[in-house]
């Protein structure tokens, strides 16, 4: 779950990934040691806890990545919650669904996102998400998208 490249839209989303160090550029990562994922998701206990489910699962597939034991060993020392969720092994991929956003700048987003893999290399994934055109929330996403129309970190994917 390393964040390889982002746009614009993601990065005004989400945050501006090119400022972070590499190592910290992850999703439950950031889901469980920034503070500011408690407030941007709108219902953080359920992505928080897909963030574990997830692991778990690329635990099985991967038993000797060190640096997925590495992650793994950090969250559950620096965060409660995480140890008491892995200790119940919850495993599922992350496919498509729902997301509700509280944007500080524009308020609550309603988002459906979709997790695309390539058959020739399954291990990497584009993560897509979109408002329901017509919606309160396609209205909030294109005033954001206007909003982080301003370049971000040098370092920003495309």
């Amino acid at each position: 779950m390393d964040v390889l490249a982002w746009n614009r839209a993601a990065a005004a989303l989400l945050g501006d990934y090119g400022a972070l160090a590499p190592n910290e550029r992850n999703i439950p990562r950031i889901t469980f040691l920034d503070p500011a994922s408690r407030s941007l998701y709108a219902d953080w206990t359920t992505c928080a806890r897909e963030s574990v489910a997830f692991l778990h699962l690329e635990a099985g597939r991967r038993p000797d990545d060190p640096r997925l034991a590495e992650l793994i060993g950090e969250l559950s020392m620096q965060s409660e919650e995480f140890r008491h969720w892995w200790a119940e092994h919850p495993v599922r991929d992350k496919t498509s669904g729902r997301k509700v956003f509280h944007h500080p700048l524009v308020g609550t987003l309603e988002l459906d996102y979709d997790t695309l893999r390539p058959a020739s290399d399954p291990d990497q994934a584009l993560i897509t998400y979109a408002a329901e055109p017509g919606t309160p929330s396609d209205d909030a996403l294109r005033m954001l998208l206007a909003w982080g129309a301003a370049p971000v970190s040098e370092h920003q994917g495309q």
